[in-house]
């Protein structure tokens, strides 16, 4: 027996216009009510998605089209957020695959389609962007069919219906050179080719896949009903990942509807729903019959391979901008964060306020910390670490990345001796369009840092990507940060008069009359050691009057550090304090006696 519901997610790289596609299929779709109006990007309600222009968070929207119900799952494309899609591709039936018409399939495509191939899910492939300038959908559609070979793919998932259009102008046709003005070709072609959702009959068993919060109803779990059907005021069983099973009472049962979710009595199989009413559950948590229950598998999440240091802000500045500041809000915070993020992992350490947190790339931990210091949370976390393993002959391995480089041809040689520097061999170079398209293997470690290094010697014109392929033996000590840091003696504004006089010994990370403190890292160095310099001292004032040469001074705007900068920027001995207003650098001992103490006896 089969539904006549259609679960099918999307899945693309960074920016190929996933989130804008959804967009203008709901618009197409005519979901909202006259007077309702929405802005672009609908689904990236959060503020950190648009203003990255990313999708962090997987998202349920559902459209009806000729009769048929249509669940769309809205997948982040980011390798980073890859425990997202992991989870939720476990609800579709389908894949539609995004391809950008110029850039075609990128290391991020691979990572995700890799991963519904696996899952046995047919696929839709879009070629999109089809407007721009330089773009070849011919060779990307060719590219998609040789990746999807390479991936393994069935027969059945290589015979794959392609349509090439614009999500952003809101067509889509069977033949790129044919420009239609609708989205109907698309929608046609997921009823005909992705299956419907089956329907199987016996007791009721569903796998929670994600999960949400109401301050009315508490927590929510959401995931796709596998087997039987669901009824509001059943008793069920509830089976953990320990193996205990826990009798639990749904108490409202909701299915998705346009962009909210609607009551009903029951749900069938094959439906993705939101049950309320049961508690202690987990993501991969099985809901099954009260009398005989039975497990469905738990999902598999990749392991992470990076881990930082979160710890409380016990800077001289601490407190003065933060609500939540104490080690039992970090930790509480932390944990939460667990129960729904599954490619985060938080383990406690010796020290109460001191927590090792687990992730899959800097990119990951950076939207964690970022939503922290958003949400009011002052701490501090110390230089990102990539997680090294031992194979089975005891030898030690560490993560390996695919590194992707387009840039201009006058600026590849640049590109290609940074990376070699930090142990990346090149595997592929060849012209694509304009610009020189380099691949290489590379370290995780040697990643670190790299893409401001990457960007200064190219002005700005190198586009990179990475993705994590696996561990591989370790292939030595990588440089770091060659210079220095500039550290401030003292506490207090600095002056304009001092930090001119300072230029030359380096670049300053501090405005003139900034506060700043003790130990703080306000800049850096021309050279490999620390120079602690003092930058409060004001100019000697005399009864003398000037003649007109004293010079003005002129001094170099400061150098500003987004978070992922800044994460990858400060060393071993450094910590980043992050609070809701500031983001600084500081040494992990203030004290410049200790600093030296500590050195020597490390020597």
């Amino acid at each position: 027996m089969a539904n006549n519901i259609r679960n099918i997610a999307i899945i693309a790289h960074v920016d190929h216009g996933k989130t804008t596609l959804v967009d203008k299929i709901i618009h197409a779709s005519k979901i909202f009510d006259a007077h309702q109006h929405f802005d672009d990007l609908i689904l990236d309600d959060n503020p950190l998605e648009r203003e990255r222009g990313i999708t962090i968070v997987s998202k349920n929207v559902s459209v009806r089209y000729n009769g048929t119900k249509i669940n769309i799952i809205d997948t982040p494309g980011h390798a980073d957020f890859g425990g997202e899609v992991e989870r939720v591709l476990k609800l579709a039936d389908g894949v539609l695959l995004l391809v950008d018409a110029f850039e075609g399939a990128m290391p991020q495509t691979r990572f995700v389609l890799g991963k519904a191939i696996a899952l046995g899910l047919k696929p839709i492939v879009v070629v999109n962007k089809v407007d721009k300038e330089n773009c070849r959908p011919d060779e990307v559609h060719e590219q998609v069919f040789d990746l999807m070979f390479n991936l393994g793919a069935s027969e059945d998932q290589l015979d794959f219906v392609t349509l090439y259009g614009s999500s952003k102008q809101g067509w889509m046709s069977t033949d790129w050179k044919q420009k239609t003005d609708n989205l109907i070709p698309l929608l046609d072609a997921v009823i005909a080719s992705i299956p419907p959702a089956p329907t199987l009959d016996g007791t009721p068993q569903m796998q929670i896949t994600s999960l949400d919060y109401s301050s009315f109803v508490g927590r929510i779990a959401i995931g796709r009903v596998h087997r039987g059907t669901l009824k509001e005021g059943s008793n069920m069983s509830l089976m953990k990942a320990d193996g205990s099973v826990k009798k639990v009472k749904i108490r409202e049962l909701h299915v998705f509807e346009g962009l909210g979710r609607v009551k009903v009595d029951e749900v069938s199989s094959g439906e993705i729903c939101a049950v309320s009413g049961i508690e202690g559950f987990d993501i991969g948590d099985t809901l099954a019959d009260a009398d005989n229950p039975e497990q469905l598998e738990r999902i598999s999440i990749d392991e992470p391979t990076m881990n930082m240091l979160f710890t409380i802000n016990n800077s001289p500045f601490f407190g003065k901008e933060g609500k939540f500041v104490t080690s039992r809000h970090l930790r509480d915070r932390l944990f939460k964060e667990t129960e729904k993020n599954l490619a985060l992992r938080v383990e406690a350490t010796d020290k109460e306020d001191t927590f090792l947190v687990f992730g899959r790339g800097i990119l990951h931990l950076s939207v964690l910390i970022e939503t922290m210091r958003r949400e009011g949370y002052e701490l501090q976390v110390g230089q990102p670490q990539v997680l090294f393993k031992e194979d089975d002959n005891g030898k030690r391995t560490e993560p390996i990345e695919l590194l992707v480089v387009d840039v201009p041809e006058e600026s590849a040689g640049k590109v290609i001796e940074l990376v070699s520097m930090r142990k990346g061999e090149m595997t592929i170079m060849e012209p694509k369009g304009d610009l020189q398209h380099l691949e290489f293997t590379i370290p995780s470690r040697g990643l670190i840092g790299l893409r401001n290094n990457v960007l200064t010697a190219t002005g700005g014109e190198a586009i990179m990507n990475h993705r994590f392929v696996d561990y591989e033996e370790h292939k030595g000590p990588i440089p770091g940060r060659i210079a220095g840091s500039l550290i401030s003696l003292e506490t207090g504004a600095g002056t304009a008069y001092t930090i001119d006089k300072l230029q030359d010994r380096g670049s300053f990370f501090v405005d003139p009359g900034e506060e700043v403190y003790g130990g703080q890292v306000i800049g850096e160095h021309t050279r490999p050691n620390d120079l602690t310099v003092n930058i409060q001292k004001g100019k000697k004032l005399t009864n003398m009057r000037a003649s007109g040469t004293d010079d003005n001074a002129k001094i170099t705007p400061k150098r500003q550090f987004s978070l992922e900068e800044a994460m990858e920027y400060i060393q071993k001995d450094e910590y980043l304090e992050v609070t809701p207003k500031s983001i600084r650098m500081r040494k992990i001992l203030l004290d410049e006696n200790e600093r030296l103490r500590y050195a020597k006896q490390a020597d």
